[in-house]
């Protein structure tokens, strides 16, 4: 009966977000009424002490990064550097690879160290113009995002400095390069599979005469550029380098300026005890919004008239989409925190542990556990912290390598998480102004590729023995 609990909050969230209710009204209601049928006396408790505390907790740290990110993604596009980008990639590669371009424009801000909710911003103006131009309809430009940002440079390919390739370094005493022949081959697997679906579905929709879309039926689309002559591409693409660089740089940097930890006295009257934060927990936050502003300055240097002309009226359309992104990913958070504190969950989590090979097991366990709470990375800890002695344990004994199960893990963890509820799914569908019934599809196919591919490298290592 608890299992029955826990499956039927999944499938009610699952099914809200895609009628499109609010994810931040229907999440509480889907954990507390779990909560409800569980034992009644801690619906309150959990609703103050674990879902807002985990819901505050997530907007305390990362909401300065949805709004900068934001912010930048406006810039690039009221600067005019998103049209000189797609003009010059047209030019280029001509437009009937625009979905590969937006693939290979995520894949290097994420491998870069750029945040997700970061890329899916930054990225969105330049994949509108793009599919605009090439005429490609509008609904595939989530599942291409999804495609280039959420899969193979998230936790496949060797040493991206993603979260989920950071998390199983601390359970397995590996580094962020395990398994490189491995992640290598399911990077490219991911890659040509989910190219060939969006190929197919672009070739579908022209052969049916469907086109970007009509404007006026288009939500939160971007504004077009009216500053007259486009910005030299090279000029154009420098923020987004930049973006990169710096973060690597400020990754770096932050660690050695503030050691592990910092303190500071938080007033002047009275004898209040300092606040003390652990550097090392968030460097990566302070890294991401450091590069972010050294983004948002150059677009200004470079275009400081174009970008103030409409500055005023585009920050407030950017910070409303931030707030609602924001709101959306840390109501999912509350939410699979939640979920994971009932005894359900638990009969998940042994049922998944009678699986009997180990690499299978693992990726089995993570995988589930990260579509169960709508989150990789939570998915995966809470996996690794219940049954990392476990995986281990059946490892050592089969003489598997530990940097194979680093990379099964990693890789499991981006697999069945972008289910309907996952925030990053909302936040993509939000800035795109699209709807899970318009474009979840896609992204579910490109959940379905990264998903084989787990199982492709245990394949390939069974069947070779790389690593």
């Amino acid at each position: 009966m608890a299992f029955l609990i826990v499956l039927a909050s999944l499938c009610f969230l699952m099914f809200v977000a895609y009628r499109g209710y609010s994810v931040i009204l229907f999440a509480p209601i889907a954990a507390l009424g779990a909560v409800l049928l569980t034992d009644p006396s801690l619906v309150a408790p959990m609703f103050t002490g674990l879902f807002m505390d985990k819901m505050v907790g997530f907007l305390k740290l990362y909401f300065p990064v949805f709004v900068l990110g934001a912010v930048f993604g406006k810039v690039i596009e009221l600067s005019g550097f998103s049209k000189s980008i797609v003009t010059a990639v047209i030019r280029i590669v001509g437009p009937q690879r625009a979905m590969l371009s937006i693939v290979l424009v995520c894949a290097l801000l994420t491998y870069g160290g750029v945040s997700l909710f970061v890329v899916v911003f930054a990225v969105y103006p330049f994949a509108a113009e793009l599919f605009r131009q090439g005429n490609i309809p509008k609904r595939l430009i989530p599942g291409t995002i999804a495609l280039g940002a959420f899969t193979f440079t998230m936790d496949a390919l060797p040493g991206t400095p993603q979260i989920q390739n950071i998390i199983p370094t601390t359970f397995f005493g590996t580094n962020t390069w395990a398994a490189p022949v491995l992640g290598t081959i399911g990077g490219v697997f991911i890659l040509i599979l989910g190219m060939s679906y969006l190929e197919w579905r672009r070739r579908a929709a022209a052969a049916k005469g469907e086109g970007y879309g009509d404007a006026a039926s288009l939500a939160n689309e971007p504004a077009t550029y009216r500053g007259g002559a486009l910005p030299n591409p090279v000029i154009a693409v420098l923020p987004l380098v930049l973006v990169g660089v710096a973060n690597i740089l400020f990754t770096w940097w932050i660690p050695q300026a503030y050691g592990d930890s910092h303190s500071f006295i938080p007033a002047v009257i009275g004898s209040p005890a300092p606040v003390v934060q652990e550097v090392s927990r968030i460097t990566a936050i302070w890294a991401v919004l450091g590069a972010l502003l050294v983004g948002i300055g150059t677009v200004l240097v470079f275009a400081f008239r174009p970008v103030m002309s409409s500055f005023a009226e585009g920050s407030k359309s950017a910070v409303g989409g931030a707030l609602l992104a924001a709101g959306n990913t840390a109501s999912e958070y509350g939410f699979g925190a939640v979920i994971a504190a009932l005894p359900g969950f638990l009969v998940v989590a042994n049922a998944l542990g009678s699986i009997p090979d180990p690499l299978v097991n693992e990726a089995v366990t993570v995988t589930a556990l990260a579509g169960i709470t709508g989150s990789a990375s939570g998915g995966m800890s809470i996996a690794l912290a219940a049954m990392a002695d476990t995986f281990i344990a059946n490892a050592n004994a089969a003489g598997i390598p530990m940097d194979v199960l680093h990379r099964v893990a990693s890789m499991a963890s981006g697999g069945m998480d972008t289910l309907p509820h996952n925030g990053a799914v909302i936040t993509l569908l939000a800035v795109t102004g699209l709807s899970h019934r318009q474009s979840y599809k896609d992204i579910f196919a490109v959940t379905c590729i990264k998903t084989m591919a787990v199982f492709v490298i245990i394949g390939v290592y069974y069947a070779t023995g790389l690593v």
